[in-house]
């Protein structure tokens, strides 16, 4: 059963936060961010989203914190999701991947990092956040894989796949409008 729901998901970096803020303010829908949920679970134990990552895959109550909150976010309709699982936990939402380069991923964190400061994440040089994304995208797609069977870097498990590095978030947002409008009619 198809859902007013569009879930996003995408590598760090392809620009998951601010694609879903702009599409649920163009569809006037509410707003959630897993990403900025497993960032709020983090901190309250004290640590850094690197940290978070790395006691996520020793600590399952991470995990199931994020889950629980993804799960029931997915019972409301007219919802815009940012997250690498919500895909999965909400089948019948309209399925996003923002596809990135990793190279390119961490440049654009970097620059964020160094102009505005990300919540949560550090980096002195374009190599360390290099490095930590990669490692990143390595625990959480071992992670995932491990305890549901799923790699979310799979492009065809979703209703659209973009890559960011080719359209302007504009372009991206005007994209997953029309995508999502013909996906509802059909």
């Amino acid at each position: 059963m198809r859902k007013h729901i569009i879930t996003l998901c995408g590598l760090p970096g392809s620009g998951k936060s601010s694609t879903a803020d702009k599409v649920a303010q163009a569809l006037g829908y509410e707003r959630f961010s897993g990403g900025d949920f497993m960032r709020e679970v983090g901190r309250r134990r004290g640590l850094s989203i690197d940290q978070t990552n790395v006691a996520a895959i020793e600590e399952p109550s991470f995990d199931q914190e994020v889950d629980d909150a993804i799960r029931s976010a997915g019972e409301r309709e007219n919802l815009v999701i940012d997250s690498r699982t919500a895909f999965y936990f909400i089948p019948g939402s309209f399925k996003v991947f923002l596809k990135l380069d990793p190279r390119i991923a961490a440049e654009r964190t970097f620059e964020q990092i160094k102009n505005e400061g990300r919540i949560a994440q550090d980096g002195g040089s374009l190599e360390e956040v290099y490095r930590k994304l990669l490692v990143r995208i390595h625990n959480e797609r071992t992670r995932y894989k491990t305890k549901y069977g799923f790699d979310y870097l799979n492009e065809t498990q979703f209703d659209l796949v973009i890559n960011t590095a080719d359209h302007p978030l504009e372009e991206v947002v005007k994209i997953i409008l029309e995508k999502y409008k013909a996906w509802e009619t059909n």
